[in-house]
């Protein structure tokens, strides 16, 4: 029995180590006889590899510079002489335009106060030399009127109509009513043909700005909007410019139309006062002059 014990153990080594040996010797032949080798660490999302670092940044397409800032004053550096020279030409019309608009509203403020102080002193009196009397040195145009109707008295004879008198002294007052109109509407040409003509000139300078944009991006050989964008917006530069001369100027000459207007007819009532003074002077001349003859 002694001796049956390690035959039995020995019996029991070989049947259990044969069985788990095969096992492992069968591991590198179901790999290829070799042990695989071990994966690569994933990098962390917190550092990039070096290689996405070394990419070159994309460089812009030929002919196109860097992008700069469209701001009125840059556009206008680095418009086209012409168009420099119409948005200044368009500036000069614009300060011209306000100019005359400070200029005649003063006049016709002025004009008219003198005017109507002038009426108001005259409007009781009943005779020319009355009113000569209550004008005293005024220089407007009632005190012109006064003067032609008194000269024409003057240089009428005595046995002259009254009819032929009245039809004089109305020819003269038209005609410094006439010469009162050119004055106060002097200038007023001048802003007409700038409201007229001022989108005109911002056009041609428009026109003339695209026509250089296209030409430039025949040579870039690009439709990048960096060529297009900077040459289209100093184009259209130009057509702002024109627009914003024309609209006030239109406005302006609509505004002293009426001004004008409106003092001229106040001219008007002036000439008729005038006349009634005449006509009354003439009745009584022709009053006296028929009480000596009857006499």
């Amino acid at each position: 029995m002694k001796l049956l014990r390690p035959a039995c153990v020995a019996a029991l080594a070989f049947l259990i180590v044969p069985q788990a040996m095969p096992a492992r010797a069968q591991e590198p032949a179901a790999f290829g006889g070799a042990r695989q080798a071990p994966m690569p660490a994933t990098p962390t999302p917190s550092s990039p590899p070096a290689a996405a670092s070394a990419i070159p940044s994309p460089s812009p397409p030929a002919g196109v510079g860097a992008l700069r800032e469209l701001s009125p004053w840059s556009m206008f550096l680095s418009a086209d002489i012409l168009v420099k020279a119409v948005m200044i030409g368009l500036a000069f019309a614009s300060l011209v335009t306000w100019t005359l608009l400070l200029a005649k509203t003063f006049h016709l403020a002025r004009a008219r106060r003198d005017l109507g102080a002038a009426l108001s002193r005259i409007a009781k009196k009943r005779s020319l030399s009355e009113a000569q009397a209550a004008l005293e040195s005024t220089a407007n145009v009632l005190s012109d009127l006064l003067a032609a109707a008194v000269e024409e008295i003057q240089l009428s004879d005595a046995a002259a109509q009254e009819s032929g008198i009245k039809e004089r002294a109305a020819s003269r007052f038209s005609e410094i009513a006439r010469a009162e109109a050119r004055a106060v509407r002097s200038g007023m040409a001048i802003i007409a043909t700038i409201g007229a003509t001022a989108p005109f000139v911002g056009l041609f300078g428009t026109v003339w700005g695209i026509m250089n944009s296209f030409i430039g991006i025949s040579k870039a050989q690009t439709t990048n909007l960096a060529v297009v964008a900077p040459g289209i917006a100093e184009a259209l530069l130009a057509t702002a410019v024109g627009l914003a001369t024309a609209i006030p100027a239109v406005i302006i000459y609509n505004h002293f139309s009426r001004a004008t207007k409106s003092y001229l007819e106040l001219v008007g009532r002036g000439s008729g006062a005038i006349g009634r003074l005449l006509s009354r002077d003439l009745d009584r001349f022709h009053g006296r002059l028929a009480s000596r003859v009857a006499e």
